[in-house]
């Protein structure tokens, strides 16, 4: 068996559930984002993150008022956009300070990480989500303060997701070989873009989802089915 010496693992689907996101936290930037960009787009951070999501979406000039629709829009359609995952991310910090939420934690993942990381293997997020909006996920979980455990966070500004070239980054970013990188994610397009890659992969199908009779991954119900 292959020495594995580093983890990267997804959020949604993966350590947590997809409904957390889904129910809590996009709801919430949703409700609080058009008032968010009115009171802080004087701001540098704002601003920037504003002029990307117009020129990604080619608009030549746009009101605050066309930006912010188009914020909203790309929520409701989950659009894997970065500077969306930017803003939502400046958002969700705000709640989570107040306590609002805590980030859901599947109930064996806090056990297996620290015990992961005990054993001497490096742990890196890979997510959609901003680093800034990982960072306050795994600090305000349910479990406690997670960041402690990991060595580093990686979002689409490393690359999308489905495409093996993210993955290449990484593997340099960490400075370790991809055949000793283990993947973790619910989604079976971005596993294949990390194999293609030379990572390790594991597919994390919980219950009550089945995976195919033929996986093309190893799969695994939980992280404690995950044997390193």
């Amino acid at each position: 068996m292959i020495e594995i010496r580093a983890v990267v693992t997804d959020i949604e689907g993966t350590t947590s559930a997809i409904t957390f996101v889904r129910d809590v936290l996009f709801p919430y930037a949703r409700k609080r984002l058009p008032a968010f960009v009115e009171t802080h787009a004087d701001q540098p951070e704002v601003q920037h993150w504003l002029h990307e999501a117009a020129k990604e979406a080619g608009f030549i000039e746009a009101s605050r008022q066309e930006v912010i629709e188009l914020l909203l829009r790309w929520i409701d359609e989950d659009r894997k956009s970065t500077a969306l995952k930017a803003l939502q991310g400046m958002i969700w910090k705000a709640g989570y300070e107040a306590g609002d939420y805590v980030a859901h934690m599947y109930p064996e993942v806090a056990a297996r990480l620290r015990q992961w990381r005990a054993d001497g293997l490096r742990l890196y997020v890979y997510s959609s989500g901003s680093v800034p909006a990982q960072q306050l996920f795994f600090r305000h979980s349910e479990a406690g303060d997670l960041t402690p455990l990991f060595a580093g966070y990686f979002d689409t500004e490393t690359g999308p997701k489905r495409e093996a070239e993210s993955y290449r980054r990484i593997a340099t970013a960490i400075d370790e070989q991809p055949q000793h990188t283990l993947f973790l994610s619910d989604i079976v397009e971005e596993l294949d873009a990390a194999r293609e890659a030379g990572f390790q992969t594991g597919w994390l199908v919980r219950p009550p989802l089945e995976a195919p009779a033929r996986p093309r991954h190893p799969v695994f119900a939980d992280f404690d089915a995950i044997a390193l």
